[in-house]
């Protein structure tokens, strides 16, 4: 307390009564005789903040020597794909020594900082911003020899699932235009899906790894939370938050996840990880040939038989399913009621959680604090928030009403988002993976911004299965395993998705149950038509 007691400065702003009017709209008052010593120390903490203010902040400085940015630039109509799969093209050359992504080209979705390369957010919100450090994950691929071609689009501030609300443009599914490449890394599964890179990093907060794999047709892995640390990526709620690759096979996203994961000495999610470079997730798969002998498979019922799942979708992922006998491994229907109250948890999680960091309040966690994001955004403008896409709009509406109506509904929230995981962990002592649909409808035809209900619509119900598990934080994969009709045109064939799910720090069973699937079965020979039944 001793600091708050030095003499306060002549230019000190805070006024007589200035604490009265913080309180006024609680409710609250201060005693009369109260009111000069809160004055006091009010002004007290003002000159506190000033001081700490006017100290220069502490970020990791990358290594831009070795490792140079070449040729930062917004591409030209001529550079771009899919609509606008790119956010920023670059290139920063890996670790000329090699390692296990010498060769790889990798982009990276645009909420991940690299050191010199504008962020836009997939918003207009704010103009870009220029971060000074490599988050972890740039550093680390660069080290193990990857080559960083950009970064792609994401949607606007993640807040969707669709891939047509980024201010920097629409991206299209690389199987059929006009349809939907999912969210929020939408650009980067269209570049993976298309061969025009081999990884991308994403982020998943309700699944926005998964979404975009499921209708592209690539892999994509939300790995267990906390395996790879945020650092240096921007944040919605810390609990949700995953990093994870998107790639054209498994044994390509067990390499990246080797070469990620770890605590980096900075992101608190990350303490339970294990050391960087201690795990063996792509050896294991390379080494391994006994196929699924001793596999136990559990299909989730209530992951196939919600209202909202197509039926083409659920014959789909039934089909590739009982493919799993085929390779060694027994199958049994499970259900797990708890798994229905997955999207609701999410909902008010995510939305009291993402107001706060949207707002800047978010506090409690140790790590690294994107402060020239926060200096740029805030405070919030009425301009920028009509700028703002609806979904964005939705978060801080929700969030500030749920705190005020709801108080001490975030905790009881996180509470039961607790036992949900424990009820799929006891599951996970049964089966070796747990299986289902990742998205319950191939991709969507693009929505366009409307009023908030009609812009919404698109990404609504596309979460059913994938946003439980960032409640809970198991690992889960979405492999493609197949294609079925588009609902708006049958001759239009989009691929389908199978999420498999996994015990917690259990990446190594869902990695080898989903690299054996497809190295033994070809996905795009497979047509799951309205022929079928």
């Amino acid at each position: 307390m001793s600091v708050l007691f030095t003499s306060i400065s002549e230019s000190n702003p805070v006024k007589p009564g200035d604490a009265e009017a913080l309180l006024k709209p609680l409710g609250l008052t201060i005693d009369s005789a109260e009111a000069q010593d809160f004055h006091t120390l009010l002004a007290a903490v003002h000159d506190c903040a000033e001081g700490i203010a006017a100290l220069p902040d502490y970020q990791p400085a990358p290594d831009q020597t070795k490792y140079p940015r070449e040729k930062v630039r917004r591409p030209s109509e001529k550079e771009q794909a899919f609509g606008q799969a790119w956010a920023h093209r670059f290139l920063i050359r890996g670790n000329p020594q090699g390692g296990p992504l010498a060769g790889k080209s990798v982009s990276l979705k645009d909420v991940i900082a690299v050191a010199g390369v504008p962020q836009r957010l997939g918003s207009d919100i704010i103009p870009s911003w220029t971060p000074t450090t490599d988050a972890t994950v740039v550093t680390r691929l660069l080290e193990a020899g990857a080559d960083i071609h950009g970064t792609s689009t994401c949607e606007n501030m993640c807040n969707s699932t669709s891939s047509y609300t980024s201010a920097q443009g629409m991206v299209e599914n690389p199987t059929a235009t006009g349809y939907s490449a999912g969210g929020s890394t939408s650009g980067g599964a269209a570049l993976v899906a298309a061969g025009i890179v081999d990884i991308t990093i994403g982020g998943d907060q309700g699944g926005s790894i998964r979404v975009p794999a499921s209708f592209c047709g690539c892999v994509g892995l939300k790995p267990t939370h906390g395996r790879v640390p945020f650092t240096g990526i921007s944040s919605g709620d810390a609990m949700t938050d995953h990093a994870g690759p998107l790639a054209r096979t498994t044994l390509e996203a067990a390499t990246c996840l080797d070469v990620i994961s770890g605590y980096d000495g900075i992101d608190d999610r990350a303490l339970g990880s294990s050391k960087p470079g201690s795990t063996r997730f792509a050896a294991a798969l390379q080494h391994d040939q006994n196929l699924l002998d001793g596999f136990k498979v559990g299909i989730v019922v209530e992951g196939f038989d919600h209202s909202a799942v197509d039926p083409y979708v659920r014959g789909a992922v039934m089909t590739a399913v009982q493919k799993f006998k085929d390779l060694g491994a027994t199958i049994e229907n499970v259900s797990l009621p708890e798994h229905l109250h997955g999207p609701a948890i999410w909902t008010i999680q995510q939305r009291i959680a993402g107001a706060q960091t949207l707002l800047g309040q978010n506090t409690g966690r140790r790590g690294l604090y994107m402060t020239e994001m926060e200096h740029a955004r805030l405070p919030w403008t009425d301009d920028g928030f009509q700028r703002a896409f609806p979904s964005t709009k939705n978060v801080i509406i929700n969030g500030l009403y749920l705190t005020q109506q709801f108080p001490g509904l975030y905790g009881k929230t996180v509470n039961i988002g607790r036992l949900v995981s424990d009820k799929y962990e006891a599951l996970f002592e049964k089966y070796d993976i747990l299986v289902m649909p990742t998205t319950p409808v191939v991709a969507p035809r693009h929505g366009k911004r409307e009023l908030p209900l009609d812009s919404l619509r698109p990404s609504m119900g596309l979460t059913i299965n994938t946003a439980v598990f960032n409640v809970t934080g198991h690992p889960a994969l979405s492999i493609p395993v197949g294609f079925a009709p588009a609902k708006e045109d049958n001759q239009v064939m989009l691929p389908v998705g199978m999420q498999i799910a996994g015990g917690l720090w259990q990446e190594e069973k869902i990695l080898r149950a989903g690299h054996v699937w497809e190295t033994h079965f070809d996905w795009k020979t497979m047509h799951y038509s309205i022929d079928k039944n």
